[in-house]
């Protein structure tokens, strides 16, 4: 991430309009003290609309096969789309705002959106969630080192017949994506769909052990992302957040990127060029006329729904 400077200097009316009053404040104890305010309540979570919209009925029930089922449902049924950043605004990473955006509004978002909600429902459901950020490897040239921009979570399963720490992620949004969360378990192959990946420990100098999560892209082994299990706050998303969805040379600022996975097939719209994946590799792919012609496609293709207003320069 780049580092960015800034030096304020403060100009005679901000030093008037913060300045303090000579009088002494009163006490807390004073009885003209205001009270402090009560703290408004978080808002709930609504989870039997999230459970509706992707499509998810069941036992509720803080399992290791709740944990795939609730990951598979939420990665068919909401799209990976970056419009926002890339009409010029940052997304709202709370989770009122993320509900009527990816719930209610027949829209998806990038992995800060994803991985919020989903660890919302998850901690709903029962699990403890440890949110992490991952350094993404794929397209990297050799030896570059690139931020940790991408979110995913940590889950901490305890009841049923599995159990222990499970790697989730419904953001990465592409073929090489998780189908299903997985064990933190190193060099132990999961499939799932035809979807095949596995977790490898990689020598580094932190205090903390470095996994990566590698795919089979076209028979071979490709890396994903990096992480830690470092824990990272709300606070560090918003940060990141901002950066990806801001910054002049971020892609998300100049570039349209929607995927869909479906349970047959893989929808990916970079641009105005649509690709279609199917299990056996076969890539088909179209380029659409122009902005008008997205938008439906968004709609008929990938299900999201934009405002009527709202057109796109692609």
């Amino acid at each position: 991430m780049a580092q960015a400077h800034a030096s304020v200097s403060a100009s005679p009316s901000l030093s008037a309009s913060l300045s303090v009053s000579d009088s002494a404040p009163d006490s807390p104890d004073s009885p003209d003290s205001p009270a402090a305010p009560t703290p408004a309540p978080a808002p709930a979570f609504d989870l039997d609309a999230y459970l509706a919209r992707i499509g998810w009925s069941g036992e509720r029930r803080a399992t290791a096969e709740t944990l795939r089922s609730l990951q598979r449902a939420h990665l068919v049924h909401i799209p990976f789309e970056n419009i926002q950043a890339f009409l010029g605004g940052a997304p709202s990473l709370a989770l009122p705002d993320l509900e009527a955006k990816l719930v209610r509004g027949n829209r998806g978002g990038y992995c800060y959106e994803h991985n919020t909600l989903f660890a919302a429902a998850l901690e709903a459901f029962g699990f403890t969630v440890t949110r992490l950020t991952a350094r993404v490897l794929v397209g990297a040239r050799p030896g570059e080192t690139r931020p940790r921009t991408h979110k995913l979570l940590l889950v901490t399963v305890t009841e049923g017949d599995e159990r222990g720490p499970f790697v989730a992620d419904v953001g990465f949004g592409s073929t090489g994506s998780l189908y299903e969360a997985i064990p933190l378990v190193a060099d132990a192959e999961v499939r799932a769909g035809r979807r095949r990946h596995r977790l490898v420990l990689e020598p580094h100098g932190g205090p903390l052990e470095m996994w990566v999560l590698q795919s089979v892209q076209d028979g071979e082994w490709e890396d994903q992302y990096s992480f830690t299990v470092e824990p990272f706050e709300p606070a560090d998303y918003e940060v990141i957040n901002w950066h990806i969805a801001t910054n002049p040379r971020s892609p998300f600022q100049h570039e349209l990127y929607v995927q869909r996975t479906f349970v047959d097939r893989h929808l990916a719209l970079v641009g105005r060029k649509v690709e279609e994946i199917l299990p056996d590799g076969t890539r088909t792919r179209r380029e659409l006329a122009d902005g008008a012609e997205v938008v439906r496609v968004l709609a008929s293709d990938f299900g999201i729904e934009l405002p009527a207003d709202v057109t796109l320069s692609v």
